[in-house]
């Protein structure tokens, strides 16, 4: 019996120690993950529309958008990315980056592509700010339905109300200096609150 009071003992011990410093409070908020979640289906932009084209011929109105989003900061800093489309153009590729700006009239008004440490110069073109571990990269290419799911992980966080948006571009992202991060013109555009 002695064995089993001297457990209970550190156990105990063990428990006041915990419930003293917090350490062992899972369930805080600062612990559990954020969800970001948005879709919509493309159309042209109207003020509140959540998926907008702006190349109907390669972004066609009524394909559809998902973003979902995963961010960690309790044991370390990182952020998943999950994108998901419907109906665009079969078996062709498309480029994809996080923005800084919710999508607007204008395939410009989504800002830059959001950079975890921000190239002082804009737009950035410099492999040692545009790549994807700066930035969320999220190249895809359709199957014969035009579908793709897309997903990538970062090492780090969103700042608060740094990325707003998931842009859809016309080709793949470059990582040629001079070229890096260019993936043509913008074709669509999907509003999230990361």
């Amino acid at each position: 019996m002695r064995p089993n009071s001297a457990i209970a003992g550190v156990g105990g011990a063990a428990l006041s120690l915990v419930l003293a410093t917090g350490l062992a409070a899972p369930a805080s908020a600062a612990c559990l993950p954020k969800h970001v979640h948005s879709e919509g289906t493309f159309q042209a932009y109207a003020p509140g529309a959540t998926a907008v084209t702006y190349d109907q011929n390669l972004v066609p109105a009524g394909a559809k958008a998902q973003v979902n989003a995963t961010e960690h900061t309790f044991f370390e800093q990182k952020t998943t990315v999950v994108l998901t489309v419907q109906g665009l153009l079969p078996n062709r590729h498309y480029g994809a980056h996080v923005h800084t700006k919710s999508c607007g009239a204008g395939a410009n008004d989504s800002g830059p592509h959001y950079q975890n440490v921000a190239d002082p110069k804009q737009p950035s073109t410099d492999p040692a700010y545009a790549n994807s571990t700066n930035e969320v990269w999220l190249d895809f290419m359709t199957n014969e339905n035009g579908d793709a799911y897309i997903e990538s992980t970062v090492g780090w966080v969103p700042r608060p109300d740094g990325a707003n948006a998931v842009v859809l571009h016309d080709h793949h992202t470059s990582s040629d200096p001079g070229n890096a991060g260019v993936a043509g013109p913008r074709l669509g555009c999907v509003s999230t609150d990361f």
